[in-house]
């Protein structure tokens, strides 16, 4: 079975400060996420069915041919690992570039503007109960979407592309903002890599 590996950040672990401080960053991605590797690969160390040597997106878009013990701890945690790598790669220092080219033609038309794009993308995450994701996907229909999803779901795993994702787990924020989730979502803003996002949309479109 393929052995899963904590993957590096691309940036300093102060890097996002003052939106998200040193503090915070090293614990959600030194603890946390690697917790969620550590067990993903407990879940399989001992399978070995005909995804034994998959990529993990690979994986969570065939649950189905995992053994019923072995889906849940894998959605959880495969899910964790997913989400958490997609997230860190779509931030970057607060002068972060501005949403531009084919995605922002895209969310514009989709939305009306960028600012209402914004509207719902706050709303998904402010409204997601407990623990959970607010993401801009495709969905099916090769349309964009604003979803939330609980818990480690994972968007691949309900045929859908994402494109951008916010942790709204207490543990993404909890150090700095507290209980104060709306001020988190607020400055997140301010810290996404738009030519990830940008890079993201192309590639789906090129499928």
């Amino acid at each position: 079975m393929t052995e899963f590996k904590l993957k590096p950040l691309k940036f300093a672990y102060d890097a996002l400060e003052p939106v998200i401080d040193k503090a915070t960053v090293t614990i959600h991605h030194d603890k946390h996420q690697q917790t969620y590797t550590d067990n993903l690969n407990n879940a399989l160390k001992d399978y070995t069915g005909p995804l034994k040597n998959a990529s993990l997106v690979d994986i969570l878009k065939n649950l189905d041919e995992l053994p019923e013990d072995k889906r849940l701890p894998v959605i959880n945690n495969g899910g964790g690992v997913f989400n958490h790598e997609f997230y860190w790669d779509g931030l970057n220092k607060p002068n972060s570039t501005s949403p531009h080219g084919n995605v922002l033609e895209a969310i514009n038309k989709r939305f009306g503007s960028f600012e209402n794009f914004k509207t719902e993308f706050t709303k998904a995450g402010t409204s997601q109960f407990g623990s959970g994701w607010a993401w801009l996907i495709l969905d099916e229909q090769n349309e964009l979407q604003v979803i939330n999803t609980p818990n480690q779901i994972c968007p691949i795993s309900e045929n859908n592309i994402p494109l951008l994702t916010m942790d709204v787990w207490e543990h993404a924020y909890y150090l700095k903002y507290q209980n104060k989730r709306p001020e988190y979502i607020n400055n997140y803003y301010e810290i996404i890599d738009w030519n990830v996002v940008e890079d993201r949309f192309n590639s789906a479109k090129n499928c």
